[in-house]
């Protein structure tokens, strides 16, 4: 599976992420408040004109609802190994 990350920063100055699939999907949305913890942040794709498309985070720091946007072939995916199955012990 490929992934891409994507960031920007809320107006409360909160860093949020997600990691999309190579269909723009978001798989997960994080935030990073000033002490550097990570916090869960639904994000959602909002819609797509073209190459731009959007998001919303709903930052965990703040309470806000963000939209940002951005353009698709700025995207730089890496492949990720898919998980396995649960590890047996003998």
């Amino acid at each position: 599976m490929k992934i891409a990350k994507v960031s920007s920063r809320c107006e409360c100055q909160a860093r949020l992420g997600a990691e999309l699939d190579e269909d723009r999907k978001v798989l997960r949305g994080w935030s990073r408040d000033i002490r550097n913890r990570t916090l869960v942040s639904p994000c959602t794709l909002a819609g797509t004109e073209g190459e731009r498309f959007h998001l919303v985070w709903l930052c965990a720091v703040c309470g806000r609802n963000t939209l940002r946007s951005f353009d698709a072939g700025a995207l730089v995916f890496q492949d990720v190994p898919e998980a396995s199955g649960p590890h047996q012990s003998a």
